[in-house]
């Protein structure tokens, strides 16, 4: 008998892990991600695996958003040494991701241990350094899409493209149970179809059980010619004001597209009195690993748009500053007016966002963006959720810069394409809806059984499920 066991992800966003039993297979995670959500160190040190990691025989990774892969490098630390699968342009994005994600996770731990100190209390070990990044990087076997592979005799795994971000993976595992063939798709997160640099999700149609996400599975977003007449519209209320934008941005993916944007919107003559910053070191990096992989990009969407481009910093926005030291972010601290600064992180939880809302959050001529989701617990949700006084670093300040959201820009499926995605699989298929609240993956769940006769499983973290 085959199990899969809800590790993470389950009623909630963030911390995607599920490990799936079988004689045939051994244990296989599907996904290891970090909780997203307070104090990244409080965090990591809460973070606690439910299982031996000596015991997993492989790892099967759907993308490198760190929801998703954040915890690969602690799993490394407490003893695996197994391979971790993903797909070709993913094993680029980690080596990007991880570096960066320990290096803001070391520097917190120093700050935490010096307050520490400064109390004469016991200071806090690293659950997982730079050496551990190094080995899981060195473990990663990358794969195509649409090309089988082999992670026992028995067992063999396909990665289709879902569109998300660059390299994100529907994982498909076939496996052998006491001499009957038995299938597991696994969607990781599915694309929005309105994403310009994404191909559309690879649609399937079999499987025994199937695993979902269900992050907006309770509404659909906003059509993307909205969301740019929008966007359009803050430009010009924010210049009338004299202020600057602040775009919380996520390095992978939503950057690349907010950049796609802001280039057609310099085409149509509407930033000439902007200058567009990209102030994050990690988004650099990650678009140069697009610029890579430029050719896996929606060419089509891409030549509509921006003719013989191939690039995506040099040909999108001409006059793009790129910001990578300490001392080019805090020289846009001297920009009065006109700057539209995209940094991370995309849900404020660390990065230089947080100092550039040190600068201008209490300034009520200046405007925020946000385009995509923000977990329960973020800061990027407070703001959201139009909270009034924020504390950042320690201090408190009055949230008087406007506050928007741009729902087209989201990377994940709407609800309606959640409902189109799934439908396609035969009636035989059991569905487990996973990633998303409790209220979005109930209202997915009704939907499905009130129009398809689709019943679902909505599993809490520890459930565990025999097919």
């Amino acid at each position: 008998m085959a199990t899969i066991k809800f590790l993470g992800a389950a009623q909630e966003v963030t911390g995607s892990c599920h490990m799936l039993e079988a004689p045939s297979l051994g244990r296989i995670l599907l996904d290891c991600g970090m909780h997203q959500g307070g104090s990244r160190v409080d965090r990591e040190q809460q973070e606690i695996f439910l299982f031996d990691p000596h015991t997993i025989d492989a790892v099967i990774l759907s993308h490198a958003h760190l929801d998703h892969s954040g915890m690969l490098p602690q799993l490394v630390h407490d003893g695996y040494d197994g391979p971790i699968h993903c797909a070709d342009a993913t094993a680029d994005l980690l080596q990007v991701m991880l570096l960066d994600s320990v290096s803001i996770y070391l520097g917190d731990l120093q700050r935490e241990n010096r307050i520490l100190a400064r109390k004469g209390k016991p200071l806090l070990e690293p659950k997982y350094t730079e050496k551990d990044v190094s080995k899981t990087l060195s473990l990663c076997q990358s794969h195509i899409y649409k090309a089988d592979f082999f992670i026992s005799a028995g067992a063999k795994v396909t990665f289709h493209d879902a569109g998300h971000i660059l390299g994100s993976a529907i994982i498909e595992l076939t496996f052998s149970d006491k001499g009957k063939n038995k299938k597991v798709v696994f969607s990781g997160d599915l694309g929005n179809k309105n994403a310009v640099l994404m191909n559309d999700p690879t649609v399937l149609k079999e499987a025994d059980l199937l695993l979902m996400e269900g992050t907006y599975g309770d509404r659909d977003h906003r059509p993307m010619e909205d969301t740019v007449a929008q966007l359009k519209q803050i430009l010009l209320n924010t210049q009338k004001r004299g202020g600057n934008i602040m775009i919380p941005a996520f390095a992978v993916g939503r950057t690349q597209e907010l950049l796609f944007y802001l280039g057609q919107l310099h085409r149509d003559g509407l930033l000439d009195n902007w200058q567009v910053i990209l102030d994050s070191p990690m988004a650099i990096e990650v678009t140069k690993v697009y610029d890579r992989w430029f050719e896996s990009l929606d060419s089509q969407k891409i030549e509509q748009a921006t003719p013989k481009a191939h690039s995506i910093i040099k040909d999108f926005i001409p006059r793009l500053f790129l910001s990578v030291t300490t001392e080019n972010s805090m020289a846009v601290n001297n920009i009065a007016k006109g700057a539209i600064i995209i940094a991370g992180s995309g849900m404020c939880t660390g990065g230089r966002i947080r100092h550039h809302f040190k600068q201008r959050i209490w300034d009520s001529r200046n405007t925020i963006i946000f385009c995509g989701f923000q977990a329960q617990g973020t800061l990027g949700r407070l703001l959201v959720d139009g909270k009034q006084y924020i504390k950042i670093f320690n201090e408190s300040y009055n949230v008087k810069a406007k506050v928007e959201t741009l729902g087209g820009f989201s990377a994940h499926a709407g609800q309606q394409e959640l409902m189109d995605w799934v439908s396609n699989f035969d009636d035989s298929t059991r569905v487990a809806l996973v990633h998303g609240d409790p209220e979005a993956l109930e209202a997915l769940s009704q939907r499905l059984w009130n129009e398809k006769k689709i019943a679902t499983d909505i599993p809490q973290v520890g459930h565990c499920i025999a097919f």
